[in-house]
Order: structure tokens, then C-alpha cells, then sequence
């Protein structure tokens, strides 16, 4: 394993790590219908950094593992991963300017509203169909709010600020951005 590929698998661990870490060292605000999971602002960490998709994903499967919707440890892995790879596909095609980066809050919030929102209204509705239906539109509604709030109160100042931090140049692997 070359130099730069450890530094790469490195980085993505700890990049895991602290998602697992904040989100149940702040599991009180980071599950249910209303949830505002600040460890997804880390998400948009592969507009830059490309391999940190893998941590995100390993990160989320370690911090679903109390939440209380067994299926959560899946279907939320899947949608991190899902909300990770297309921010990764905008900073490798975007121009790295700020609408760009704008965009690349996005899928987690989108991905998130849909996946959680159903994962969510599955165990609240239950079987009957209208009421699954209710319970999605509202549970979609208030998951995708928080991660509104979390991915641009957050995510969206650590995509234009970390650019601008001396360690920035030091981690491995990064797009160019010129």
C-alpha cells in the first residue's frame, strides 16, 4: 500500500469515526421525525475528498446501530452512500465555485427527505397504505428540513472555508480546484 493510499484509508476512518461519534454522542437530536443529525455535514467532505464517501458510509452503518429503527442500519448506510456518491459527482464535475457548492448540499438533503422520511413512515403508518402516504409526506417533510438546516448552517460554510485552511493542502487526495 503506497503512502497516499494510506493516507487516503486514514482519513476516510476518521472520517467515520467522527460521524459515528457525533451522531451518538448527540443521539438525542439525531434520530426520530425530527432530526437534525449534525454529523451530515460532513457528507459534503467528497466534494473534495473523494474517497471519504467510504467513511461516511462505514460512519453512518456504526451510528445506525442504536437507532431505534432496525432497518435504519440499511436504508439510512444506503442513503448516506447514495447523498455522498452524488455530492462526489458534483465536486468532480462542478468548477468549485459557490453555486457548485450549493448544489453539493443537496443530495443529502433530497436522499435523506426520501429514504429516512420513508423508513420513518414504514414503522409510524404501518401496513395501511393511506396512512403510510400521510405519514411520508410529513415525515419526509420534517427529516428533510433538518438536514436543510444542518447541511447549509454547516456543511455549506465548511465547503467554502476549508479551501481557504492551510491544512487543506495537506490532506490527501483533494480535486483541483483551479
Amino acid at each position: 500500500m503506497t503512502n497516499s493510499v494510506a493516507r487516503k484509508v486514514a482519513f476516510a476512518g476518521v472520517v467515520g469515526a467522527l460521524y459515528a461519534a457525533l451522531t451518538i454522542g448527540l443521539n438525542f437530536i439525531g434520530y426520530g421525525p425530527v432530526q437534525f443529525r449534525i454529523a451530515e455535514a460532513l457528507c459534503v467532505l467528497p466534494f473534495f475528498f473523494p474517497f471519504s464517501v467510504w467513511g461516511l458510509f462505514a460512519g453512518c452503518i456504526l451510528a445506525n446501530i442504536i437507532s431505534p429503527y432496525p432497518l435504519d442500519i440499511i436504508v439510512g448506510s444506503v442513503a448516506t452512500l447514495l447523498a455522498a456518491v452524488c455530492t462526489m459527482l458534483i465536486g468532480r464535475f462542478g468548477k468549485g465555485g459557490v453555486v457548485s457548492k450549493v448544489f453539493a448540499c443537496l443530495p443529502p438533503v433530497v436522499v435523506n427527505a426520501v429514504f429516512i422520511g420513508a423508513l420513518i413512515a414504514f414503522y409510524m403508518a404501518g401496513a395501511g397504505e393511506a396512512s403510510f402516504i400521510a405519514a411520508f409526506v410529513l415525515c419526509g417533510a420534517q427529516v428533510g428540513l433538518g438536514q436543510l438546516a444542518v447541511l447549509y448552517a454547516l456543511g455549506l460554510p465548511l465547503l467554502i472555508y476549508l479551501p481557504k485552511m492551510r491544512v487543506f493542502e495537506k490532506l490527501p487526495g483533494q480535486y483541483s480546484l483551479r
